[in-house]
């Protein structure tokens, strides 16, 4: 079963995926995020959801080492089937003791750290940077998981002396954002980047002014062509679910380089607003 689960349709293009035309690329995502959908898609089907040609896509099973489409699609099956639980973490079996699922899980969550770091752009970073230093006011948009990385930055931006919030809830976001001023920025937190709720809230906060600053894991995501600096956050689970919990480890990191890279370019307001509430937590202590 390790070996099928080696060389099947899902690890073949995660591996072929970084040398893979464009075109080609927006098929393999598509494969990667529905899986379970494109089983059951024909390959004209396909080629309507994913806007290319058939031909497209013909190539593109030749070059992962399928014969055609339709073995793609067996080795698909095959692997949904064989390994369910690939739906609560990638690497696990269900022979594995709890020593070796810590095991796992660390390393996942290490190698979503190193390959974050290599993806990312150092330009887009500084970009980000400068926008928030700018910023009038911070608002952090998101939902379901991303909303807990939300709060994070929250609790780490107030430190800066920025106004800034964060908002969990799709009404909240979106009247809040309406609100918003040319000078504001709204960073929209979305692991696939295909979130309608976060998609929304930031299209209300451009069209109010705002700049919008995206941090995801998908390059041709709807955030990331919004957004007017996205920062791009890898996880290897992210080729087999939606809502890789590697990912939030990276995204969590990213809001850390953002806090510490605007306290270097404001360092006494920052240790202003530390000193501050280091005094008020004090008090709660015994």
């Amino acid at each position: 079963m390790a070996k099928q689960h080696r060389n099947g349709g899902l690890a073949r293009i995660r591996a072929a995926y970084p040398h893979l035309s464009e075109k080609m690329q927006g098929i393999a995502q598509h494969i990667l995020e529905h899986p379970g959908d494109v089983v059951n898609l024909s390959i004209s089907q396909l080629a309507e959801v994913t806007g290319c040609a058939e031909a497209t896509i013909f190539r593109l099973c030749k070059q992962l080492g399928f014969k055609g489409y339709q073995e793609l699609k067996i080795a698909l099956a095959q692997e949904i089937i064989q390994e369910p639980l690939q739906n609560i973490h990638e690497e696990v079996h269900a022979d594995d003791d709890i020593r070796e699922v810590a095991r796992k899980v660390f390393q996942t969550n290490a190698a979503s750290l190193s390959d974050t770091l290599q993806v990312l752009d150092m330009e887009s970073l500084e970009q980000a940077v400068v926008l928030l230093k700018e910023a009038k006011r911070i608002e952090f948009y998101g939902t379901g998981g991303s909303g807990a990385i939300a709060i994070d930055a929250y609790h780490k931006f107030m430190r800066t002396g920025i106004a800034c919030i964060a908002h969990t809830d799709s009404h909240m976001q979106v009247m809040s954002a309406s609100l918003l001023h040319p000078g504001d920025v709204v960073v929209g937190i979305s692991h696939s980047g295909s979130n309608k709720d976060i998609l929304h809230a930031c299209q209300v906060a451009k069209k109010a002014g705002a700049h919008v600053i995206a941090i995801t894991s998908y390059r041709k995501s709807p955030l990331s062509k919004l957004a007017d600096v996205t920062l791009y956050t890898a996880a290897r689970e992210t080729y087999f679910r939606s809502e890789a919990m590697a990912a939030r480890i990276a995204q969590l990191s990213m809001i850390d380089t953002l806090f510490v890279g605007i306290s270097l370019v404001r360092p006494e307001e920052t240790l202003d607003c530390l000193q501050k509430i280091r005094q008020v937590i004090a008090e709660k202590r015994l």
